[in-house]
């Protein structure tokens, strides 16, 4: 039975089932090279900075701490404190 001749037959709940799962499958992969591009771009925005002479590596801990709230921040800064005391580091 050719392909065509199949997917003729096929109930239409089982082709509307395929289609969709088509389409998540499609945009997910879309999703993905969308993720790709931009972590290239962010990639390029820190050699960028290192060129021009700043820490990447601090940059990446201000980017961080700065996607905490005030308190949260404070919390780790507080725990990380302890830790390095405990440790005789501080």
């Amino acid at each position: 039975m050719p392909a065509t001749a199949a997917a003729e037959k096929e109930k239409p709940a089982t082709r509307f089932a395929k289609d969709q799962l088509r389409a998540i499958v499609e945009r997910v992969e879309k999703l993905e090279e969308e993720k790709k591009a931009i972590s290239d771009d962010i990639r390029d925005v820190f050699a960028e900075a290192k060129v021009n002479g700043y820490d990447v590596k601090a940059l990446r801990q201000v980017v961080k701490l700065r996607k905490m709230d005030k308190n949260e921040r404070q919390e780790q800064e507080a725990i990380l404190d302890t830790y390095l005391v405990a440790l005789g580091m501080a």
